[in-house]
């Protein structure tokens, strides 16, 4: 055995708990520490030995670098899902640091600040890319990390992710069993991870109906970029009957497209993220999620796994995708 989820299982207790009694802290009793190295001698686990050495310099803090416009930190839906990971970092002793990123200073420059001078644990990477630096610049340092999202990196690395490819060739099917032949999405920026697989599922499902998948527009994954996509898609001559949308909020953009259009009562739309201002749109908007409860405290539990030097191969997490359903995509559309 030499998986420390596998030994803490073994002993009935934290891996935490564990991490902690190897380590030799105080707050773990002088007896468990003992049965914890005992179990460990046993079973021939030897904890990674760099991740120790990073635990042992007791930074206690945990940052995730988020964009930042002036007066907007970060994609919104990101907020409650940190608020609970850093709550459940707390109770390991560990802060969690949210660090908006300057204008005109990179992700990856403020990585480089923070693993280099020392003053972390651990990173925690939201809105992957599929060749992510930062990723790369992590792996090189051999700090723990765990990614919001995944990346087309060849060496593993710890993730949580929803199944975005099955979810939107799923919703894009549905828009087909309810009769719609012209299927658009409003596409994110394509060197995101999460933006290309959305848009790789809702041509997988257009091409199992044998449908042209020639309706899509990029944009900005914001109000505004989806705004100026749907315009884009409007325009044409055979304008789409429903969007499938990257996110929520360039649903919500599109929305307002919608309203300046003659008949855009009539077409459908779903988003994805499930942010609370869809169910107030107008008409509130369908949706989809990653499934599961409490993100934050699962990605605090994974973080916490990490820099007990549990391998990467063992720390990712993919999800299924679910619907839910409001008034957006059941809009009633003339026969084409």
């Amino acid at each position: 055995m030499s998986n420390l989820k596998q030994l803490a299982q073994s002993l009935g207790l934290s891996i935490t708990t564990v991490s902690r009694a190897l380590d030799g802290y105080a707050d773990v009793s002088p007896t468990t520490r003992e049965r914890v190295r005992e179990a460990a001698d046993k079973v021939g686990y030897r904890p990674n030995a760099s991740a120790r050495r990073l635990r042992k310099q007791r930074a206690e803090l945990v940052a995730v670098t988020l964009p930042s416009d002036p007066g907007h930190i970060g994609p919104p839906h990101f907020i409650d899902m940190l608020s609970g990971c850093a709550e459940h970092l707390a109770g390991a002793g560990l802060n969690l640091v949210i660090a908006p990123v300057p204008r005109g200073e990179s992700e990856l420059e403020m990585c480089r600040r923070f693993v280099d001078g020392r003053r972390v644990d651990a990173m925690l990477l939201v809105r992957t890319k599929r060749n992510d630096e930062r990723v790369e610049f992590l792996q090189s340092r051999g700090i723990p990390f765990v990614t919001n999202g995944r990346t087309e990196s060849p060496t593993p690395h710890a993730f949580i992710d929803g199944d975005g490819f099955s979810g939107f060739r799923q919703a894009t099917l549905r828009f087909h069993a309810a009769g719609h032949r012209r299927i658009g999405h409003i596409a994110g920026p394509q060197e995101y991870y999460f933006a290309h697989t959305r848009r790789r599922g809702w041509q997988a499902a257009l091409d199992e109906c044998g449908l042209e998948a020639s309706l899509c527009a990029e944009g900005a994954p914001t109000e505004q970029g989806g705004y100026l996509a749907a315009l884009e898609l409007l325009r044409r001559p055979l304008r789409p009957t429903a969007l499938v949308c990257a996110t929520d909020e360039m649903a919500i953009g599109a929305l307002r497209a919608l309203r300046e259009i003659e008949g855009g009562e009539t077409i459908s739309i779903v988003g994805h993220d499930d942010l609370p201002i869809g169910a107030f749109a107008s008409p509130p908007l369908s949706t989809m999620r990653m499934t599961g409860e409490n993100l934050g405290a699962s990605f605090a539990s994974l973080l916490l796994r990490a820099i007990a030097g549990e391998p990467a191969e063992n720390l990712q997490e993919l999800r299924p995708i679910e619907f839910v359903d409001r008034e957006s995509h059941r809009r009633s559309f003339p026969d084409v």
